[in-house]
């Protein structure tokens, strides 16, 4: 099927790669290399072209990177255009592949879901402000109890302590900067659905404003263990207003 997608000039780094990309059919004949079910649908690896069958994909790039480009007004919902990129362990400023992307199919989500990914994206916070708490002079007889128990492997004693740590996470957590989803994206991701944990994490240039459906039709396909579809499914992008 068809897609008509929408660049963003919010992300001009991004805009500008894809459609230089683009202009030299680098994209024509790559694969979706990786499909997940209510989650995304990925491509753009130049070692899909003539990858032999069930070849695991998805380690292939050009020589750069691109910088993030992080818009707080554009969030995860379906149908959004993001780019990959390596992980935090080797790319703490989340530096965009250049080539890589995936296309956000996701699903509908409820409160509580929204509430638990609000959490996954402020772990580093959370985890930063318990190191903190637990180093300070005047806890360390609190740390030094809970040392004790761990070698002891006292657990019901050791979580008592452990309430008495979060608490104060949560009392420092609550002075702190930290992500909360806007008021409107909560309203998109109970009602078009999406990927909210990879808000503010990677980067979104631009939307599908045609063929939402197709999407889905990807995702449902037939895959083998490394998510890559049984039948290889081929892309040919192209410029139709500039």
């Amino acid at each position: 099927g068809d897609m008509k997608i929408k660049l963003f000039n919010e992300t001009p780094k991004h805009r500008d790669n894809f459609l230089k990309l683009v202009q030299e059919h680098f994209y024509d004949s790559l694969l979706f290399h990786r499909v997940i079910q209510d989650f995304m649908i990925q491509g753009g690896d130049p070692d899909s072209k003539h990858a032999e069958p069930a070849k695991f994909l998805g380690d292939g790039d050009l020589k750069y990177t691109i910088p993030a480009e992080f818009v707080p007004t554009l969030c995860h919902k379906k149908g959004m255009l993001c780019a990959a990129r390596n992980g935090d362990d080797v790319n703490p400023e989340k530096a965009s592949s250049a080539c890589q992307f995936y296309i956000v199919q996701g699903k509908v989500r409820n409160d509580e879901d929204l509430v638990s990914f609000e959490k996954r994206i402020n772990k580093p916070i959370i985890s930063k402000i318990k190191e903190d708490i637990l180093h300070k002079p005047e806890n360390k007889s609190l740390k030094d109890k809970m040392d004790g128990f761990k070698k002891e492997q006292n657990n019901d004693s050791l979580m008592v302590y452990f309430k008495v740590v979060n608490k104060l996470v949560e009392e420092e957590f609550a002075k702190t900067p930290h992500y909360s989803f806007p008021p409107e994206h909560k309203t998109i991701y109970k009602t078009i659905g999406g990927t909210p944990h990879f808000d503010s994490q990677y980067t979104i240039f631009g939307e599908v404003i045609e063929g939402l459906s197709v999407i889905d039709k990807i995702a449902a396909v037939g895959k083998n263990k490394d998510d890559r579809p049984l039948i290889d499914i081929r892309m040919w992008v192209k410029i139709i207003d500039e």
